[in-house]
């Protein structure tokens, strides 16, 4: 299956929390989208793996997603190995996607930098042919996305593009809602993290607020580009 558009989190949630807005926009508009999470989330304070895991898939029905994997990649403890590097390969060169969204460069969990330039690097070695991968035993080919877009996480970044959200805010917040283990539940009785308040819902309220009032929308989702971002006609751009 070709997706136009492919997300890679470290963790189940990141990309639903900053670019659930844009992947459920795309959605809307017909594109075919994808999730592959490197880790299960095993080491949150909140919740299992196994509950994750179904979080993970009742959020993909709510955002519409055509694929979603977990490449079970240890949390917390993944490397910039090769191993990894090819485990990405393999799912970038399985979906085709032209466009992947790629965790944070930089940010309070070490896990969102170092997943950032695994998936940054994977998906410019997915487009040399000589480095060969295979899946379910058969050779794949290379592939590289045209564009790579980093979402902004916990820690704020100027942007270098900002998508606007604002038709598609209250999905994005049911797809975060749907991991309901690891945000606020007034009866939980698991111990208190920094996305387990409910003040943490005000903060991504908060962000893309603030992310779409310099381009004179409601709701927006910024993202960073290690490129120029191109257009063919200015008048595209708002």
């Amino acid at each position: 299956m070709k997706l136009d558009v492919l997300a890679l989190a470290a963790h189940p949630d990141d990309a639903e929390i900053s670019a659930g807005g844009t992947i459920a926009s795309m959605v809307a508009s017909g594109k075919k989208v994808g999730i592959v999470d490197l880790t299960r989330g095993e080491l949150g304070s909140r919740g299992s793996a196994d509950l994750r895991d179904q979080e993970a898939a009742a959020s993909a029905k709510i955002l519409g997603l055509s694929a979603r994997e977990n490449l079970r990649m240890a949390d917390g403890f993944f490397r910039h190995t090769e191993e990894n590097i090819r485990a990405i390969i393999r799912m970038i060169r399985k979906y085709q996607p032209d466009i992947v969204l790629a965790n944070s460069v930089n940010d309070r969990h070490p896990d969102h930098g170092k997943g950032a330039k695994l998936q940054a690097e994977a998906c410019f070695l997915s487009g040399l042919r000589r480095i060969e991968t295979e899946l379910d035993g058969k050779a794949q080919q290379f592939w590289r996305p045209r564009a790579v877009y980093h979402y902004i996480q916990d820690y704020f970044i100027d942007p270098d593009v900002v998508v606007d959200i604002s038709d598609f805010y209250g999905k994005k917040m049911d797809s975060i809602k749907a991991f309901s283990s690891q945000f606020y539940d007034p009866n939980s009785e698991e111990p208190e993290t920094p996305i387990s308040g409910k003040e943490f819902f005000d903060f991504i309220e908060s962000r893309a607020m603030q992310f779409g009032r310099p381009i004179g929308v409601k709701y927006g989702e910024g993202f960073t580009s290690a490129r120029f971002v191109g257009v063919k006609d200015l008048t595209a751009l708002l």
